[in-house]
């Protein structure tokens, strides 16, 4: 019984989380807990929590989660200038001659947030808040809607620059290392964020563009689900679309693609980028006149409550961590992928299984900290990619937060949608989305060059 105690602390931990407490503080009370009991039972050397103040150590001296905060910075205060409220109303312009126009306008604007945020929740209220009631005004199904929103919302996870993509990119970089020490290579390779930003790239305009494609069809098999703007109301908006294109929607694509080229061109680190990134986005504010001393305060307090949010966990992974593997975790866990029926086939299945069972109750900073670096070395060990496995995770956890009845991306959009959108409704519109992703994740698993290829021609 003493060998399943890592597996009954992992259950522990998802029943208080349940229960409503703290993510930070679930995990590092839960630790110390069993790091208690175990040490009086005679389970648990204590000496493993000496390694706690080296670990913390590591995490204020890592240069790469500086660009957190300047990521969340350059999110909100783009989030906060009202760029989203104008490039929302200039897309819609630009495509509004279109039946189903206004949906692919909500995706593609959705998509230049997620590259900007990475951070599910913002995007989901923001895009909800924003198209949601101009959607239903146009007369578009409720939930073709709530469906377009959800998805666009969810992009965050595999569109890059996000926080997302760092994160996952700082710890399967770790595990890649761990996993080539384990199999008795000294000399390990080493991946970056910058490999798993550009490993996202192809496949997240691939989804953006099956999202978009399933809009069209929508619209041409439904035209009454998704009508076009009417011609004279078109008429009266779009004198000078082309100047308010140039003003409203060049600035942002160029800074994101400033900043996302000079980490994939290997011309800035993430942590510089991001710099930029936050310079560039108060430079688009007060562009577009949105720039003064509230607002500043505003995004200040709101990227520091973000940033101690993400660091606390990242604190209470770590201690939970270190008492897993006090209590033997990983070799558990390593023994029970590699026993499984169906080798590394069997064992990636049963993990993403897993992950997506926990993407209804922990959200993926949660999952990238605690989860990733206990099945990242077993599974990096087998011979997997580690852009490859870090993409599938992406899309696999993009998948749960939009599946019902549990995923995030639905609970945030029913809390700012009217009251005449039914919950039903929301559920509705996310099933071909979902279908969609499942097809992506299938045909990522069968053909792995879609995530590797660019690296590997980049980078060499």
């Amino acid at each position: 019984m003493a060998e399943y105690l890592p597996l009954f602390m992992f259950l522990l931990v998802c029943v208080v989380l349940l229960a409503g407490y703290p993510v930070a503080f679930s995990l590092g009370g839960t630790a110390l807990l069993f790091a208690f009991a175990g040490n009086i039972s005679g389970h648990f050397d204590d000496a493993f929590l000496q390694a706690l103040p080296n670990r913390l150590f590591g995490i204020m001296s890592n240069a790469t989660l500086i660009a957190v905060p300047l990521f969340v910075f350059m999110g909100v205060m783009l989030e906060r200038s009202k760029v989203a409220d104008k490039l929302l109303d200039t897309m819609a312009l630009l495509f509004g001659s279109l039946r189903g126009g206004l949906g692919i306008s909500v995706m593609i604007v959705g998509m230049l947030l997620a590259a900007s945020t990475g951070i599910v929740g913002a995007t989901v209220v923001t895009m909800g808040l924003l198209s949601l009631p101009i959607m239903l005004r146009r007369g578009y199904d409720p939930a073709l809607a709530c469906g377009a929103i959800c998805a666009s919302g969810t992009l965050g996870q595999i569109i890059p620059p996000s926080i997302i993509l760092i994160l996952l990119g700082d710890v399967l970089a770790s595990a890649f290392q761990q996993a080539q020490l384990d199999m008795g290579i000294f000399s390990p390779e080493s991946i970056s964020v910058g490999d798993l930003f550009t490993g996202a790239l192809i496949p997240g305009l691939l989804l953006v563009g099956l999202y978009i494609l399933y809009l069209g069809g929508a619209a041409l098999l439904r035209p009454d689900s998704s009508p076009a703007i009417p011609a004279e109301e078109r008429a009266q908006e779009s004198a000078g679309l082309g100047l308010r294109i140039l003003k409203v929607l060049i600035p942002p694509l160029l800074l994101i693609f400033v900043v996302l080229g000079s980490i994939i061109a290997g011309a800035a680190t993430p942590t510089e980028a991001a710099s930029v990134g936050a310079a560039g986005a108060m430079l688009l504010a007060a562009f577009q006149k949105q720039f003064n001393l509230t607002i500043l305060k505003e995004v200040m307090r709101s990227t520091t409550d973000v940033t101690s949010m993400v660091f606390m966990i990242l604190i209470g992974a770590s201690l939970f961590s270190l008492v897993f593997r006090g209590f033997g975790g990983d070799e558990l866990v390593q023994e029970l992928l590699t026993d499984l029926p169906g080798g590394v086939i069997g064992a990636m299945f049963i993990v993403m299984l897993l992950m997506f069972l926990l993407g209804f109750i922990l959200d993926f900073i949660e999952i990238t900290f605690v989860v990733v670096p206990i099945v990242g070395p077993v599974l990096l060990s087998m011979g997997l990619d580690p852009v490859w496995l870090g993409i599938m995770i992406a899309i696999n956890l993009q998948t749960s937060f939009l599946t019902p009845p549990f995923g995030f991306a639905l609970f945030y959009l029913r809390g700012v949608a009217p009251a005449s959108i039914r919950t039903t409704d929301i559920y509705r519109g996310v099933l071909p989305f979902i279908l969609i992703q499942l097809f992506m994740l299938g045909l990522l698993a069968y053909w792995p060059g879609i995530a590797t290829w660019l690296p590997t021609v980049l980078y060499k």
